[in-house]
């Protein structure tokens, strides 16, 4: 049992989805119109929108401190390798962050002139033009605040016309001279590499510095590289003119390259003069030792005092050379401290002098950048600025902490000092048998030790800045200069023809999804069976002619065939042989019962039946008038009459075989004022009695039942009621007036007809009518074969 279901359910499946889809097959040409028209919209978008590159560089850093960093930087790099960060990464964030910088942003779009954009104007749209391809130039005279909009053409070589952007007003102007444009003055200057083109129009906008930097940085992307080692830098830059977008990329990073190497040698220099003016005070010292030694020896008669003094102190020889090498520190923290004593605050100090305290190096190297960062800053704004104000600060504590540091570093080497003396104490003791000229002479020779040392560690240090100074080396490797990709990022040719494809499909679909959401009519069978449940006997197409025609091979015709065949199911084997009375009727008017009546009435007369139709819709006949016969009605009499006057012949009302049809008619008749009462006199029994005798079809179109009650009085004498429904006509809603019927047994054997089904619109099980017979025209294509059908038309395809 299961199986059977399962199969039944599939193909209601089947058939809902293929209703689904013919029923919006039906609008084919909407679907064809919207994505044709959508199409052509994107390809005028494509045709027209401005177009945006990407344009990238690549570039790798250096970081001098990692070559000197020792074992710290081991350990650094070991921290980056377990994901813990590290001075790499640092270093990479901290160069990044001055790539983005507006200060460097400044220097490009001042050397390029960026605030200034040179546009070509064309018929739908204007595209941007570099200066170096402008036939002119515009250079505004001071600081440009306000924003500066125009139109120029070229007049002739030396003038060109100006026109106002907002306003509309047009002036004269001479190349190469000043020209005040409406509170600006500007400067338009002629360009010889380029040709002069008289017939091409230009627009010219002049924005402030500010706006430019903003702009630029906005669409200026910096990303550090994949590894977490990696000192590669990636930049790229959206444009609508990838040549720009090029010339900012590389100029931004020579930018940053010369600014790095600028603050490189501001340092060499002010280390250079430390070293050269230490050098002639230390040149003058080292003299007078040089000559107060040669006195000693002179006046003493001293020859060979190395040698001997070498035999006594041979145990002394190592605390002397500590004794050496503390003096030296405490003679550079004098000097040092000298230095700062003479130097004007704010000044950079210099660095790597021989000091052997690694923090007073770092202190000195911070207070260096801190200098160079206000220095870099007091170009562009004043001393009362915030920002100038507290690096001044942060100069002066770092300054203070330069000065607390030399003075620990020498009470520490002091005290080093004083312990190494008090252990040379003791082995002056051993030595007193030296003579005194040779301790005399020691003394002196240390002083000039000293001296020599340090006059020959600052002539290494003042080499070693030099070399630097001669060297400079570039702080950057380029990977890849700036490189524009040919294909555009936007718009997306594939993207934007894909999207218009899908919005043309989608329009007329949400158009026709809300058409269908918000229609509440029947459209099926379907809808009949689902609520009625009462069984279809048959599907009437939509035709143009009303009435079916001998001989007929058309659509119409075969549904009524049909509906003649599924009529014959609903009687009892004991009508078999005997006459049948049918009920035609609807729920209201306009259903097309009077239709379904005559044409029924048609069809089983064609058959050889004895046929009488007869019009109970005494409120609103419509039988003559779909037979075409609207004269008899004036000299026939009909049912009215015959309710009034029982008496009367039934014969008499009986229209026989009126015009060339085959079955007889019984008319309304004329219009009562008291439809209702006469129905219920009993009489039209009598009618139907009559009937049963003499026809094998009896035929009654009924009134609409959900208006008045004409069709229930009368509904006993029925053997079927054929009960028919609109599509796109009837609400769904009021297929509860039979299905009430059908259930309380109003209505006596109820079987529905379905009435102008147009197949093609993809309602109702899309089958359609009409084998052909060799008749072209009886057959209706319906669905995807009326799709191809017009399609073969409209291409000429036999």
């Amino acid at each position: 049992m299961e199986q059977p279901i399962q199969i039944k359910e599939k193909q209601e499946e089947e058939i809902n989805l293929r209703q689904l889809f013919e029923q919006y097959a039906y609008y084919w040409k909407w679907f064809v119109i919207a994505i044709i028209l959508s199409l052509v919209t994107a390809f005028l978008y494509l045709r027209y929108a401005q177009k945006i590159y990407s344009t990238t560089a690549k570039i790798l850093l250096k970081d001098e401190r990692s070559g000197s960093a020792g074992e710290l930087a081991g350990i650094a790099e070991l921290s980056s390798s377990m994901g813990l960060g590290g001075s790499r990464a640092a270093f990479v964030t901290d160069q990044m962050e001055v790539l983005t910088s507006r200060r460097l942003m400044r220097k490009v779009v001042n050397k390029l002139h960026l605030n200034i954009v040179y546009s070509a104007q064309g018929n739908i749209r204007s595209t941007e033009v570099l200066e170096k391809d402008m036939p002119f130039v515009v250079l505004p005279q001071g600081r440009q605040d306000s924003i500066i909009s125009l139109k120029a053409k070229l007049l002739s070589e030396n003038e060109l016309l100006i026109t106002n952007t907002v306003s509309g007003e047009k002036l004269k102007a001479g190349l190469g001279k000043v020209v005040n444009i409406w509170g600006n003055s500007v400067i338009f200057h002629r360009n010889n590499d380029v040709k002069v083109d008289l017939e091409g129009e230009y627009s010219v906008n002049v924005l402030s510095e500010d706006w430019a930097i903003d702009a630029n940085l906005a669409a200026i992307s910096i990303t550090p590289g994949t590894e977490i080692q990696s000192y590669i830098v990636n930049f790229s830059m959206v444009s609508t003119l990838g040549k720009k977008a090029e010339l900012v990329l590389n100029s931004l990073i020579d930018a940053y390259n010369n600014d790095l190497t600028n603050d490189k040698l501001r340092m060499t220099r002010a280390t250079s003069d430390f070293i050269n003016k230490r050098l002639v005070l230390i040149s003058k010292d080292l003299s007078g030792a040089d000559e107060q030694a040669a006195e000693f020896k002179s006046a003493n008669s001293m020859v060979d005092m190395a040698t001997e003094a070498g035999v006594f102190l041979n145990n002394a020889s190592d605390n002397d050379k500590k004794v050496l090498e503390y003096r030296t520190q405490l003679e550079l923290v004098d000097h040092m401290n000298d230095y700062l004593a003479k130097q004007e605050a704010g000044k950079l100090l210099p660095s790597n002098i021989g000091l052997q305290d690694a923090s007073i190096g770092n202190a000195i190297e911070s207070y260096n950048r801190l200098v160079l960062e206000r220095d870099d800053l007091l170009k562009s704004a004043s001393d009362q600025n915030p920002a100038v104000v507290s690096l001044n600060e942060r100069i002066s504590e770092s300054d203070k902490n330069i000065r607390q540091s030399l003075k620990n570093y020498q009470n520490v080497t002091q005290l080093a000092l004083n312990s190494i003396k008090s252990k040379s104490n003791e082995i002056k003791n051993k030595i007193s048998s030296i003579p005194s000229q040779e301790q005399g002479f020691k003394k002196i020779s240390r002083q000039q030790q000293i001296v020599e040392s340090l006059y020959l560690l600052l002539l290494q240090k003042r080499e070693e800045s030099e070399v630097k100074a001669a060297a400079t080396p570039d702080n950057l490797k380029i990977i890849d200069s700036a490189y524009t990709y040919r294909k555009p990022v936007s718009p997306r040719k594939v993207i934007i023809l894909l999207g218009a494809l899908v919005i043309g499909f989608l329009i007329p679909f949400a158009i026709l999804y809300l058409k269908f959401l918000l229609d509440n009519k029947i459209h099926s069978r379907k809808d009949i069976e689902d609520i009625v449940k009462v069984p279809v006997l048959g599907e009437i197409p939509t035709a143009e002619d009303t009435i079916v025609h001998l001989n007929d091979r058309s659509s119409l015709a075969e549904a009524f065939r049909i509906l003649r065949t599924n009529m014959n199911f609903m009687f009892g084997s004991e009508k078999k042989d005997s006459a049948k009375v049918v009920f035609v009727t609807s729920t209201i008017s306009g259903e097309g019962k009077s239709f379904v009546t005559t044409n029924l009435a048609q069809i089983l007369s064609m058959s050889g039946k004895k046929v009488v139709l007869i019009g109970a819709d005494i409120r609103s006949p419509k039988v003559l008038d779909y037979l075409g016969l609207s004269h008899l009605q004036h000299t026939n009499v009909g049912i009215t009459q015959f309710l009034i006057n029982p008496d009367m012949d039934l014969n008499n009302i009986i229209i026989k075989k009126p015009g060339n049809y085959d079955f007889d008619v019984i008319y309304s008749g004329y219009i009562a004022p008291n439809p209702a009462e006469l129905l219920m006199n009993g009489h039209f029994d009598d009618v139907i009695n009559y009937t049963r005798k003499h026809y094998d079809y009896i035929l009654v179109d009924t009134a609409p039942v959900s208006l008045v009650t004409d069709t229930l009085l009368i509904a006993h004498n029925a053997d079927l009621t054929l009960y028919v429904s609109r599509v796109n006509y009837l609400d769904k809603r009021l297929l509860q007036v039979p299905r009430e019927l059908y259930v309380e047994g109003k209505l006596k054997n109820v079987a529905a007809v379905v009435n102008d089904v147009d197949f093609a619109r993809g309602y109702g099980y899309g089958y359609g009518y009409g084998y052909g017979y060799g008749d072209k025209g009886s057959k209706k294509k319906t669905g995807l074969a009326k799709i191809w059908q017009d399609i073969k038309d409209r291409l000429n395809i036999k």
